[in-house]
């Protein structure tokens, strides 16, 4: 009798663990990660946004949060996915670039370029996805690149002159990323919006337009909760938003004199290669033996440029370590644009400045069952998102330059004794 009970025993447990265990892994809730490029911390303070407003009693607002010091799309959101800094993940600047071939790929060209954003820092697709997770990137920067052969399970890249204000394709990409949770069981998704960056370039960020496009963003926020409740995803689905850099008015012409790096160096004398015209950060090479001859012609230039040597960089800039910072490193005072040989009156707004700058910081609010509600968080960076994530998705991390302790408060009181199991 005892044989016999021990092996039905034996067959219930060999029955029922493979169901028990899947249980068990599945305990850590979904996570979606949604970008809006280019939006300001207080973007939202000037504008009627009442989905964003019952965000914040639904979930977490953090007061702003600091991008990495190169304020750019494409070095801030590989600072977010990877938690590296950006000496340590390579990615330093929206162009991808060499300075003794001279070449210069623009930015959506750059993103299936592998050899640009493959450098040794794992993003969290990959890192989630060798630890048993599925993970899909929308048009995400670095989601369509390879990472030491390894591709994101799923990955759409966003083409050269797609339009990214198109309020009934944003609404597609919701129903999309929806049915990749619901019916192909996707873990984690992250998603890009190109605006309100585009129009905060066109026409300045303190205009009607801008806030018309925040309004649009505000009712495709309201699309997504109503879509989460749709499709029964409200107690499994955690859902984190924010943004790469701020933005702020170009100051021109004649109300300050304007920066014109020609008007203080002889660019075809001392320059071998340069990363200018770009907003408020800019590097040089020098040609071989110039070094000194370009500092001493930029250093006290202008009362609105700062100059580096790239050993001078501060510590705290987190840049210098990586080979692809050049010799020379300029930053513009907030506002002022770095111009090399003309001016182009093309952007009324811009970013690239100081991330200490009020108006390069950013957004970041969160909802889902495992965050707190009506939480305000004190500031943080940036780069302690990757912990945050890797700890809602119970995802052991790669290296990362974060901080947990940044970002565990705003997480439901129990969330450690709920996933104690898995």
């Amino acid at each position: 009798m005892k044989s016999e009970l021990l092996l039905l025993i034996v067959f219930f447990l060999c029955v029922e663990s493979k169901p028990l265990l899947s249980s068990l892994r599945r305990k850590h809730n979904k996570l979606l990660l949604i970008s809006f490029d280019g939006f300001r911390w207080n973007y939202d303070e000037d504008v009627d946004t009442p989905n964003m407003d019952e965000l914040v009693k639904e979930g977490v607002k953090a007061k702003y949060i600091t991008p990495p010091m190169i304020t750019m799309t494409s070095p801030s959101h590989f600072t977010t996915i990877t938690g590296r800094w950006i000496e340590d993940h390579g990615v330093v600047h929206n162009l991808m670039f060499n300075s003794t071939s001279l070449l210069k790929i623009p930015h959506k060209a750059t993103l299936k370029r592998s050899e640009w954003w493959d450098n040794g820092a794992l993003p969290l697709w990959i890192t989630a996805q060798n630890q048993g997770l599925k993970t899909a990137s929308y048009f995400y920067p670095g989601g369509g690149a390879n990472y030491s052969g390894q591709a994101v399970n799923r990955s759409l890249v966003e083409e050269h002159g797609h339009p990214d204000d198109n309020e009934t394709e944003w609404r597609q990409k919701i129903d999309t990323v929806m049915e990749w949770y619901t019916k192909e069981e996707f873990d984690f998704v992250t998603l890009y919006y190109g605006e309100p960056d585009n129009v905060g370039h066109m026409v300045g960020p303190e205009t009607p337009e801008r806030r018309k496009i925040i309004e649009q963003i505000d009712r495709t926020i309201g699309y997504l909760r109503t879509s989460i409740q749709k499709h029964n995803l409200a107690d499994s689905l955690n859902v984190i938003i924010t943004s790469d850099h701020g933005m702020t008015t170009i100051k021109k012409n004649p109300d300050v004199k304007e920066i014109k790096l020609s008007e203080y160096m002889n660019f075809v004398q001392l320059s071998h290669f340069d990363l200018l015209d770009y907003g408020g950060f800019g590097m040089i090479r020098p040609r071989k033996g110039k070094e000194q001859d370009v500092y001493n012609a930029l250093k006290n230039a202008h009362p609105n440029l700062t100059v580096y040597k790239k050993e001078e960089i501060p510590e705290n800039f987190h840049i210098a370590k990586n080979s692809r910072i050049q010799d020379i490193v300029l930053v513009g005072d907030l506002g002022f644009n770095l111009n090399s040989r003309i001016i182009l009156y093309v952007n009324k707004g811009d970013h690239g400045f100081n991330n200490q700058e009020m108006d390069m910081k950013m957004i970041f609010r969160a909802f889902g069952p495992d965050f707190k509600k009506n939480f305000l968080a004190e500031p943080f960076d940036s780069v302690s998102i990757y912990l945050l994530m890797c700890k809602l998705l119970g995802v052991h991390p790669a290296p990362s330059n974060g901080s947990l302790s940044d970002t565990e408060a705003m997480l439901v009181e129990n969330f450690d004794a709920c996933k104690s199991f898995t």
